[in-house]
């Protein structure tokens, strides 16, 4: 099922519209189909100017002394690896 819609965009994306429907030999209905489809499954992908951002709390969280000493997060690390490999909650959490 198709739905008509109308919208405006500048002359430059219809050009490029034009020109890959055209080059592809498909529909240009199809074309923006398959591209708002392909832009959609990225769009959880992060933005350079997120990634910078998030790169930037990392070094800022590295450069910071330890909280805790090492042998303290080795052995709370094992202590979860124990809990999971004994199938965590035993009783049902209502």
């Amino acid at each position: 099922m198709y739905t008509k819609v109308t919208f405006t965009i500048d002359e430059e994306t219809v050009r490029l519209l034009r020109a890959t429907a055209e080059r592809m030999n498909k529909p240009q209905s199809l074309v923006v189909r398959e591209a708002v489809a392909e832009y959609a499954a990225n769009s959880d992908r992060l933005s350079e100017l997120e990634r910078r951002r998030l790169l930037r709390a990392i070094d800022t969280m590295m450069k910071r002394p330890a909280s805790r000493p090492q042998r303290a997060v080795t052995r709370e690390v094992r202590q979860v690896r124990d809990t999971r490999r004994q199938g965590g909650r035993k009783r049902r959490v209502e």
